[in-house]
């Protein structure tokens, strides 16, 4: 479990990396790291979703 959640603040880091990215850029290099972002969020979104699964099932 704690790798999991080690995965899930990972994720969350790197989609607000991505965030500050795409602030600082411009054109396609803005699109690029604001559709990494969403990714790595929605990484994030389900990987959380699958921890609580175990907290329940525990």
């Amino acid at each position: 479990m704690i790798g999991f959640r080690a995965k899930l603040e990972r994720f969350e880091s790197l989609a607000a990396e991505c965030d500050l990215i795409a602030r600082r850029s411009d054109g396609s290099k803005r699109e690029f790291y604001l559709r990494a972002s969403e990714h790595y969020r929605q990484l994030a979104n389900d990987l959380r979703t699958l921890i609580a699964s175990f907290d329940v099932a525990a």
